[in-house]
């Protein structure tokens, strides 16, 4: 099949692969992405970390729970440039918006921008006057709303808005206090995919596999050997994707899984969510 400019420029923003490698994959895998990225990676041309890393847009990411710790908001909202992204009116915008979010819980994007604020001035019709003010093109990109009812939601923003996380802990509340924190900023740097290895899929796992067989065998490894590379490369994919048993970054000593044990109180980590600006999911 043929393959465009634009579907070559979208695998490359989320593998970070060459232009001539991202279109050579795409024409082996007659233009499935997934196919694609799994070719590139094999090739050893890219890898899958390198998705949520790549941005082309601005703006911010508002992640705020309310008095309680009990209901949590995260928020992307995009504009052109960053001396936007920074200005009053932006952040303003972005925040006053998930603070409504937390109170009208809208269903969808369509029903946030049909809700009107304090001033019966709707979401919708604020954005359009701010986009007329600021010159730039606006956008309320996506958001999430994470509800306990009983437990404990952790936020922490990082990178100047860059990133914002979301975290909900079931067990006393009061121990996740201590460590939620910490624990949403650990997922704001490591980006990690799933809270523990029983969450990772089989055909995940079979997936891997193959893609560590074809690396090792690509680099000139016996094949009876390949499944033992195989095996130790998935040890470390799990190490790497798995919350619980990622390295602490505050104290190398200890997993994310000792820390959490530590803490006491019962606690569990029950869900996350995780925005970076622009990320192509």
């Amino acid at each position: 099949m043929a393959v465009t400019s634009e579907q070559v420029k979208l695998l490359r923003e989320k593998t970070g692969a060459g232009m001539m490698d991202c279109k050579k994959a795409l024409e082996e895998s007659n233009g499935d992405f997934e196919k694609a990225i799994e070719y590139l990676r094999k090739k050893g041309a890219a890898t899958a970390q390198k998705r949520a890393d790549r941005s082309t847009k601005e703006g911010i990411v508002v992640a705020r729970v309310d008095e309680n710790n009990t209901l949590g908001v995260i928020l992307e909202v995009n504009c052109e440039t960053d001396f936007v992204a920074r200005s009053k009116d932006f952040v303003d915008f972005a925040n006053s918006t998930a603070e409504l979010i937390s109170v009208k819980k809208p269903e969808n994007l369509t029903a946030l921008l049909d809700l009107k604020n304090s001033d019966n001035i709707s979401i919708s019709q604020y954005l359009n006057d701010l986009m007329a003010k600021i010159g730039e093109k606006i956008e309320v990109r996506r958001y999430k709303i994470l509800k306990s009812n009983n437990g404990y939601i952790s936020s922490y923003t990082h990178m100047g808005s860059k990133i914002g996380v979301l975290v909900e802990f079931e067990g006393d509340p009061q121990k996740a206090e201590l460590v939620g924190r910490d624990i949403a900023m650990q997922i704001a740097a490591m980006n990690p995919q799933f809270i523990s290895r029983d969450q990772v899929s089989k055909d995940i796992i079979e997936r891997e596999i193959e893609i560590y067989k074809t690396q090792a065998r690509n680099e000139g490894k016996p094949e009876q050997v390949l499944e033992k590379i195989a095996n130790g490369r998935l040890e470390k994919y799990f190490q790497e994707m798995c919350l619980y048993e990622q390295v602490f970054i505050k104290d190398p000593g200890k997993t994310i899984k000792d820390v959490i044990t530590e803490a006491g109180g019962n606690l569990k980590l029950k869900q996350f969510e995780r925005y970076q600006l622009g990320e192509i999911k």
